[in-house]
């Protein structure tokens, strides 16, 4: 179903508020968590650097979304599904928190795929 331009705009810019939300929100917590390389610290086990994998893409993701929806949405939603897979076949459980940028991932891939009525 195309959708209308004005439709298509309240999208795109809120995709876009809530990724600038999230990485305004978000690089502290990435930062501050120590050492955010993957694969360096011993101590972290494989769901650790699994997620510090996953977040530099979702960041670069989100923040290329403003001028590439496509490519901004398919780096923030396939390094996040496939985290969250690995939460649930490692640890058992969802991480309900990394919905938010996943929908945000979502917005962009609508509003770079959708066409004008």
């Amino acid at each position: 179903m195309p959708l209308s331009a004005k439709q298509i705009k309240i999208i795109k810019w809120a995709g876009r508020i809530l990724a600038l939300a999230i990485v305004l929100f978000g690089l502290p917590f990435y930062f501050g968590y120590g050492n955010p390389l993957p694969f360096v610290n011993p101590d972290y086990t494989l769901w650790d650097n699994a997620w510090l994998c996953v977040f530099p893409l979702m960041f670069l993701g989100l923040l290329l979304g403003w001028l590439y929806p496509r490519v901004g949405g398919f780096l923030v939603c396939i390094p996040l599904v496939l985290g969250l897979l690995l939460g649930l076949i490692l640890e058992g459980e969802l991480v309900f928190h990394m919905l938010v940028p996943l929908v945000a991932g979502a917005l962009y891939l609508v509003s770079g795929y959708s066409r004008r009525a």
